[in-house]
């Protein structure tokens, strides 16, 4: 692979029954993927596993750093088993029940046991995301309520089913998502998502128990739910990233207000240096067709225009007929988008009341050096991670290079923006270091005789403390 040539906007892909194949994980790696999502929706432990072990073999292979994230499935809420499939009409009146039954169009099972105890007459119950409609009319007691049908449509089995307007008292983390991390964790995953977020204390209780299994997995909190918007500033805080997740957002709020959330959220996460991804339908049209609408291509060029760190492909690569065509689509957007200078330089100037204030000056004054010297690459040494995920939210049009003797940073850092790393364990000097960057970055083809590198350091080097130096290079 030339790794002189890639995209700064990441791609993630969901890896389903289309793409578990080593063949076609491959393939998909080599379109342009650099994050593999795998869906705890859906799977079994044992599968996972097997997609994981070879998402590593490929990354030996390729020398690529892939990353894979794990996504919880949540308290997903559903209706349960149909019988073929129901019609509900508009105006008729329905009850909905949390004993387990075969739904009809007159009575609905559904999975959420404290339904008739959280919610109240006047509030909506979205069904199959959003195209059936009811509104409850009385709470006949606590396993039982009355609705009538807004919207009608049909419905068949597992459905799932949303509560825009109720507060729910079902916790984030499921039993069963506590099992699926725990797996997880064992076989040290680089992100794990957390689904309908509501508050921050949802991210810090993953957190902790991240904490006490000793492991530094970094958390996604996944934006889906009214109560995540309005909480989203102090979420941002706590949580390592964010996944804008338009599907059940889409459901719970309003449609039209998605657009401006979504660019809402992703400028509060590049002013924190978090990474932000953008998510659900973004070329849904091809699961089933070899190109995408006209529609779609603008929603991933917009994407990318307002600077999210990685779009995300869902059932596209999942069980998607085309995977790797969608993911050589995607890619091929993201390139030219990214030749437009209205994607660059989105950073404000740090904040001089923060605690890190000197070393987020330092890399903010190396992006603007970067843009004014016309430099090819900005290059860091860090352990943490710290400075590349700084120097990328400032959105450079340099690409950003890290350099560390972190194995697991490598692929941590393949959901920021702009960001390739590479392994280095050889702090003999800051002369030495400096000069064994560059020739790497030379030997493999991203600089040549005469190229502009802005060097960010911590000196000295061997302490390995915050950035606190530049160095302007111009390659031999």
């Amino acid at each position: 692979m030339n790794r002189g040539l890639f995209n700064k906007t990441k791609i993630v892909a969901t890896i389903g029954p289309a793409t578990q194949e080593e063949d076609i994980l491959k393939r998909i790696i080599e379109a342009g993927v650099d994050v593999c999502r795998l869906n705890f929706s859906h799977g079994t432990h044992e599968g996972h596993l097997t997609v994981i072990e070879r998402i590593r073999k490929i990354n030996k292979e390729l020398g690529t750093h892939v990353s894979i994230l794990m996504d919880l499935q949540g308290p997903k809420l559903r209706i349960g088993k149909v019988d073929g499939e129901i019609q509900l009409t508009d105006g008729q009146i329905i009850t909905v029940t949390t004993e387990e039954c075969i739904s009809t169009a007159d009575k609905l099972f559904v999975s959420y046991n404290r339904l008739a105890l959280d919610a109240k007459p006047g509030e909506r119950i979205l069904l199959n995301d959003g195209k059936v409609e009811l509104k409850i009319t009385e709470i006949v007691n606590e396993k039982t309520l009355r609705a009538a049908v807004v919207v009608g449509g049909a419905l068949t089995s597992n459905k799932g089913f949303n509560l825009p307007e109720t507060q729910l008292t079902v916790p984030s983390l499921t039993e069963k998502d506590i099992k699926d991390l725990e797996f997880g964790l064992k076989q040290n995953v680089d992100w794990v998502a957390l689904s309908f977020v509501r508050k921050p204390e949802d991210i810090l209780e993953l957190k902790q128990i991240i904490g006490i299994h000793e492991k530094d997995t970094r958390v996604i909190a996944k934006i889906e739910k009214p109560e995540a918007v309005e909480n989203i500033k102090e979420i941002v805080k706590v949580a390592d990233a964010i996944m804008v997740a338009r599907g059940d957002l889409g459901v719970e709020l309003p449609l039209q207000r998605v657009p401006l959330i979504q660019k809402d959220i992703v400028e509060k996460c590049i002013q924190a240096a978090k990474p932000v991804i953008i998510a659900t339908q973004m070329m849904e049209s091809m699961i089933h067709d070899s190109m995408p609408t006209r529609a779609e291509i603008n929603d991933v060029a917009n994407a990318v225009l307002d600077g999210a760190d990685a779009v995300m492909l869902s059932a596209e690569t999942g069980v998607g007929k085309y995977p790797v065509r969608v993911v050589e689509v995607m890619s091929s957007i993201i390139t030219d988008v990214e030749k437009d200078k209205r994607v660059y330089f989105k950073g404000k100037k740090p904040n001089n009341s923060s605690p890190s204030f000197a070393s987020d000056e330092v890399c903010f004054t190396a992006v603007r050096m970067s843009d004014h010297l016309e430099a090819k690459a900005i290059v860091a040494m860090t352990r943490s991670g710290y400075t590349g995920f700084r120097v990328a939210s400032y959105r450079p049009r340099a690409s950003v290079f890290i350099f560390t003797d972190n194995p697991s940073l490598l692929t941590r850092l393949s959901l920021v923006w702009g960001v390739r790393g590479f392994y280095y364990d050889e702090y003999v000097s800051t002369d030495q270091t400096f000069q064994d960057v560059t020739d790497t970055l030379k030997r493999e083809g991203i600089v040549r005789h005469g190229d502009c590198v802005i060097n960010c350091a911590s000196m000295p080097i061997h302490k390995k403390q915050r950035t606190n130096t530049i160095k302007v290079t111009f390659v031999d």
